[in-house]
């Protein structure tokens, strides 16, 4: 593709990525939190865009009609690679871009460093090589990586962004960072993004879905609890989405007679900050959830084959936690912040695999255990630090 557009929160290394060589060797970089470069951006986006051959924008949603300049650029001359742009929102979400440049660019997101990332392994979980094995060979799949058993509540705490999971080791330290980064989201990053009523609203509104992680996203319930209008809830909901901080995860659902929840779960971008902001210093079960949510959509962005990150729930209550949905495949996902699991913790596991038992051999429950074995004759039980 002539442009390829890196997207992100604030802070997960997207610059420091698009700089670095072999990606930056060669190209011109502008970022237009540089003052200079914001104003040529407003005024003259075309001259901006052809200043080289080859070039790389930074923070490129602060002005979103340069797409058009980069458009008409590309459809003049369509060379490989020529545009690298990267920005701290999804412009795929954003209303103020008309411009997608659909046909001309691929589209990546740099989520926060992954467990196995952080241990210098530069990938996420083995989820490519369960979806690729035949279920009968997941046991000796896994039990081939080498693995070291790690306590979930410190990565919890730690998070991924690069600087407090990677650089600091004092959790006072850490809760800084986190507040700082909170407060220059608030201050700065949200404001250019929209017009907000209440910045102290936006917070608590914030908080309150940090304590939901895990949890259905009831939006009536959380405009209640807050005191804000629906409306707003929504549209705070909604910059929070585009500046990758929350996570709506969808449901599956295919034309079945069972009927399904169609709420969303709401996640967070990042478990360190998601338990900062909440004022939670134990993290939960969600928690630990919301660990491999994150690990699943590293690894999802990077594939080439379309995979999609969901989870099921019927209205009678059975529910399981993740669903990898592969073309015709699906492999259902559920967690256990326990240190043993048992045959009557995976019933809902088998309420879906008897489901979709055409798209679904076999499910794997993770843990916080050491062992790996069949739980069930189609469930495998793995620590989740074996997959993770």
């Amino acid at each position: 593709m002539p442009v390829t557009v890196l997207t992100g929160a604030r802070q997960t290394g997207k610059s420091t990525l698009a700089r670095m060589p072999p990606i930056g060797a060669d190209r011109s970089y502008f970022t237009l939190d540089d003052y200079g470069v914001l104003e040529q951006a407003q005024r003259e986006p075309d001259a901006l865009v052809a200043r080289a051959v080859q070039i790389t924008l930074d923070e490129v949603q602060r002005v979103p009609h340069v797409l058009l300049a980069i458009k008409r650029l590309v459809d003049e001359d369509r060379v490989a690679g020529r545009f690298l742009l990267t920005g701290s929102a999804n412009l795929l979400l954003m209303k103020e871009v008309g411009e997608t440049l659909a046909g001309r660019a691929s589209y990546l997101t740099l989520w926060p460093m992954t467990r196995r990332e952080q241990r210098g392994l530069a990938r996420p979980g083995l989820w490519t090589e369960l979806v690729d094995a035949p279920p009968t060979a997941w046991r000796d799949v896994l039990l081939a990586e080498p693995a070291e058993a790690e306590p979930w509540m410190a990565l919890a705490r730690r998070g991924g962004y690069p600087v407090p999971a990677h650089e600091l080791i004092d959790d006072d330290d850490r809760r800084l960072w986190f507040e700082g980064y909170a407060a220059t989201y608030l201050e700065r990053d949200i404001p250019r993004l929209s017009a907000i009523e209440g910045i102290t609203d936006l917070r608590r509104l914030m908080t309150a879905a940090c304590l939901r992680v895990g949890g259905l996203l009831n939006q009536a319930d959380l405009a209640r609890d807050v005191h804000l209008a629906p409306s707003t809830v929504q549209r705070y909901l909604n910059l929070l989405e585009v500046s990758f901080q929350l996570v709506r995860l969808p449901s599956y659902s295919v034309n079945r007679t069972k009927r399904l929840v169609k709420s969303s779960k709401l996640y967070w971008g990042d478990t360190g900050l998601a338990l900062h902001l909440a004022g939670e210093a134990h993290p939960r079960g969600a928690h630990l959830e919301n660990i491999v949510l994150c690990d699943l959509l590293a690894w999802a962005t990077t594939r080439v084959e379309k995979t999609e990150i969901l989870f099921w729930r019927t209205t009678k209550g059975a529910e399981v936690d993740f669903v990898l949905e592969t073309g015709r495949r699906l492999l259902p996902v559920e967690v256990k912040a326990a240190a043993s699991v048992h045959p009557g913790d995976v019933r809902h596991l088998h309420t879906f695999l008897d489901e979709y038992s055409d798209m679904a051999q076999r499910g794997i429950v993770l843990y916080d255990g050491e062992e790996t074995f069949w739980l069930t004759e189609r469930v495998l039980a793995a620590p989740w630090w074996r997959v993770v």
